[in-house]
């Protein structure tokens, strides 16, 4: 079975940096990657767009351009790279090298390595409000995948809601390309925006992300888009597909015609592999979300197992690329491909360039709350997409006695889907909470076993026993 000193589950900014500079400290690299080309989520794409469609770049901005080079250093690095591969499993013995277990190229391919870094990043707080799976329906990510892989728009007329950065910049992506918005909900509470002043002070580390904002904000204030604030009791409608929406916006009734609805909370941490490794979690209070403990070196409760970017905390490309940087220098010194004091000097340098850059996360987390309103989910609206498992129901089995989601689970199905939990897993544990009185840490998550993703019985059976 191959061996190598470093695995790195994750190939975007994180994943990317780690690589690099594990190479270039010396170490033999693996990346594992389930798209086919490096750039994660954030840089999704960028060598192809950098490349055969460099007029995406222009619509995509600034932050999504400088992924190239990052990209570049990485195919130069000497990294073995698998793309368009799923890791299904992951065994980390108390005193052994990391197993690693791989569908690619449609066959199960095993290899080990000393240190494991898990890059895996971010992914959009599920949004369950009644209707949302109707076709037409989808999360404001997956319209921006969709632009970033194939340079592809929802199509008029199209309406955005939620809150977030995110959600203003794929507004302003829209305008850029000539997209037509017929208008944009924000979900923003009021007062929120008050609420983020006490941390300006300090978020003027990171006064390039301000500007950044602030820049956003004036583009789409000038655009003509009709904006409706404080918009909550979000509904989607319609037989067959998606025909209008309808909402409240600062108490008042309002319907709208739409073809598409593109939906936005917020990112939170991928939990799923930190899960199945048995990594201590703790809940973010500010987040509302799980996250796991991690060292100021990246390690999680499991020796030589780590985490790097949004995985561990949200904080955008910048602070993965630092943070992937900081946990391969740790691995490197461990592995003696670099010496202590040196590559202590370098984590310092590392670390401070990370605290600019989330300085600016509590303002953020102040100014774009994430919704409270999960918790309190009731009625028929869809939890579970996998087993169309209702709120209600999970309400029902706390009534039963179920005190977490694992319970929960074997009342209902809940979590047993092809997603393993991830979009129904933090509403679960919300709506439990809320249930029993309890508070989300208490409550706890899914307990995530292999196969964490599908994998069919020909990669099973084409167990490549080389590797």
């Amino acid at each position: 079975m191959t061996r190598f000193d470093l695995a790195i589950i994750g190939a975007g900014p994180a994943g990317m940096s780690a690589a690099v500079t594990a190479r270039d400290a010396g170490l033999s690299v693996i990346v594992v990657d389930e798209q086919p080309a490096p750039g994660g989520q954030i840089w999704r794409a960028i060598g192809r767009n950098a490349g055969a469609r460099p007029g995406n770049l222009a619509i995509l901005g600034e932050d999504y351009a400088s992924g190239a080079k990052l990209a570049a250093r990485f195919e130069a690095s000497g990294a073995q790279f698998w793309p368009s591969a799923s890791v299904w499993h992951v065994d980390s013995p108390d005193d052994g090298d990391k197993s690693l277990t791989v569908a690619w190229d449609g066959v199960t391919r095993q290899f080990t390595a000393r240190a494991l870094l898990i890059a895996t990043g971010a992914m959009e707080r599920p949004v369950p409000v009644p209707g949302w799976t109707l076709p037409g329906v989808m999360t404001v990510g997956a319209a921006q995948t969709l632009l970033k892989s194939s340079g592809l728009y929802p199509e008029p007329s199209l309406l955005l809601a939620g809150s977030g950065p995110l959600l203003l910049l794929f507004a302003a992506q829209c305008v850029a390309a000539g997209i037509k918005i017929a208008a944009l909900l924000e979900t923003t509470p009021p007062g929120a925006y008050l609420r983020g002043l006490p941390h300006l002070p300090k978020a003027m580390l990171g006064w390039r992300t301000l500007l950044k904002g602030h820049r956003l904000k004036r583009q789409l204030g000038v655009s003509g888009i009709p904006v409706y604030r404080a918009v909550t009791d979000l509904a989607a409608k319609g037989a067959e597909r998606l025909e209008r929406v309808r909402f409240r916006s600062a108490g008042m009734p309002v319907e709208l015609e739409a073809a598409h609805l593109l939906l936005h909370e917020g990112v939170v941490p991928n939990p799923q592999l930190t899960r199945l490794l048995r990594c201590e979690h703790h809940w973010d209070a500010a987040q509302r979300c799980f996250r796991p403990d991690l060292s100021d070196r990246g390690e999680t409760s499991v020796d030589n197992v780590f985490v790097a970017g949004d995985g561990g905390g949200i904080g955008g490309a910048m602070a993965a690329v630092h943070s992937g940087r900081i946990a391969a220098l740790e691995i490197a010194e461990r592995c003696g491909a670099v010496n202590r004091p040196s590559g202590d000097v370098e984590i310092v340098k590392a670390r401070d360039a990370l605290r600019a850059e989330l300085a600016v996360r509590p303002l953020l987390d102040a100014m774009f709350p994430p919704p409270d309103w999960i918790a309190r989910l009731d009625g028929d609206v869809t939890v579970c997409r996998c087993e169309e498992v209702s709120a209600a129901a999970i309400r029902n089995a706390a009534a039963l006695g179920a005190p977490g989601p694992n319970q929960a689970k074997a009342f209902l199905r809940a979590g047993m889907g092809p997603c393993q939990g991830r979009m129904c897993g933090l509403t679960v544990t919300e709506i439990l909470a809320d249930a029993r009185g309890e508070s989300p840490e208490r409550i706890g998550y899914y307990r995530i076993r292999p196969p964490i993703k599908p994998v069919t019985l020909g990669e099973l059976a084409a167990l490549d026993g080389s590797d």
